[in-house]
């Protein structure tokens, strides 16, 4: 994608696109602290996926752009590990309502909540409704963005304005709003950029300052919470393959050859690295920024 195509989307998720997850332990793996018999193994592996699996069992989550991209896949792995979600879209209905069969399908209760990211009212009214409707609220994910770059010279304010609000403002008004809600062993989880660390690319001056205060907000708020054992941390993704960011776009030779890892990430691994923050694992974890980006940023 150009940066003159890009300059114009404004998503719920910043990063959009189709997804999925699946892992198993296969047979080129070998493990070997493992027991010598095949069964003996199966065993040991069926009871520690059942164990990762019901993780986040009781729990509520509520996810900000989750119907669709990265969004979507934290909603469906936070599930997977035995979370309720809530969800929020602003514009495609039908997209979010397809994430909440995918969660009720592997058995956890599940809804939607429109609402515009840039809107502060209607940001506190969807944590309202989640907390409310499912009963409380263990995990805020803030997913939610904006995406629009350009020259610094071209820039509007009202496109300065429209970032700041969905990237800053709405992760900061949606925490305020969950600690009302939140008791101790809490998660807030903040989706950033690793543009904030490495600009490569042209066009991204207003879209990594945005994502850069999420830096500041996770430090500051992790070390303010501390105490009421509430967890704050930042996953920084790479490019990953959404429709927004196709893996097999203009720029996706150049951006691999920057990626240690050589390849884009899927949505998957960034909810990967959601699920181990928000699970009992993650618990002496905050302030922290985790970098989902195949080491590009090294």
């Amino acid at each position: 994608m150009s940066a003159a195509d890009a300059r114009s989307a404004v998503d719920e998720d910043a990063a959009g696109g189709a997804v999925g997850y699946h892992w198993a332990w296969g047979r080129g793996c070998r493990n070997t602290n493992a027991p010598s018999d095949d069964r003996q193994t199966a065993g040991l592996w069926a009871t520690r996926l059942s164990v990762m699996n019901n993780a986040l069992d009781g729990k509520v989550a509520l996810v900000t752009g989750g119907g669709r991209g990265i969004g979507a896949a934290v909603a469906l792995r936070l599930a997977e590990d035995g979370a309720d979600v809530a969800l929020t879209f602003q514009h495609n209905q039908q997209r979010a309502d397809d994430v909440v069969d995918q969660i009720k399908a592997v058995g956890r209760r599940a809804i939607t909540v429109q609402a515009d990211s840039a809107d502060p009212a209607a940001v506190v009214a969807a944590v309202d409704r989640a907390a409310g409707e499912l009963g409380r609220l263990d995990i805020l994910v803030n997913n939610a963005g904006a995406f629009l770059l350009g020259p610094l010279e071209q820039l509007s304010l009202e496109e300065f304005e429209q970032t700041v609000a969905v990237n800053v403002r709405a992760p900061f008004v949606a925490s305020q709003a969950a600690l009302r809600h939140m008791s101790a062993g809490g998660r807030i989880i903040n989706i950033g950029s690793n543009v904030a660390e490495r600009a490569v690319f042209p066009g991204f001056s207003l879209y990594a300052m945005s994502k850069t205060a999420l830096i500041g907000l996770t430090k500051a708020l992790g070390r303010e919470l501390g105490g009421r054992a509430i967890t704050v941390n930042l996953v920084n993704p790479g490019a990953t393959d959404t429709e927004l960011n196709p893996a097999d776009g203009p720029n996706a030779d150049t951006i691999n050859g920057f990626t240690a890892l050589g390849h884009y990430a899927k949505p998957a691994d960034v909810a990967a690295a959601v699920a181990f923050l928000a699970s009992p694992d993650g618990r002496y974890i905050t302030g922290a920024t985790v970098n989902v980006d195949g080491g590009f940023t090294i």
